[in-house]
């Protein structure tokens, strides 16, 4: 059977859907779209309903399957999207 769960493809896929099928973490994204990089500071600021430790789960997850990139500046830590894995899975959320 072609598809089959051992395919990495497959998997990095489903990773990657399940991340953005969450309201949150799709908000994310579509402002990490638009602001090309923001602290969590920023992000959490600009959902203005999303507390600390839950807006940090929600980067975790979207860091995890390879949407999300994080460098840090001082003690900042800034979140960009990784445009190769949102080109791949998601081109229309790059508009």
């Amino acid at each position: 059977m072609t598809g089959s769960m051992d395919n990495p493809s497959l998997q990095e896929a489903v990773k990657v859907y399940k991340a953005l099928g969450e309201p949150t973490r799709l908000q994310i994204v579509q402002l990490l779209c638009h602001e090309k990089q923001l602290s969590c500071t920023e992000i959490g600021e600009r959902l203005n309903h999303t507390a600390g430790s839950t807006l940090s789960h929600h980067l975790k997850q979207l860091t995890d399957c390879g949407v999300v990139e994080i460098s840090k500046s001082g003690t900042y830590h800034y979140h960009r999207i990784c445009e190769d894995m949102l080109r791949r899975y998601a081109p229309v959320l790059m508009k």
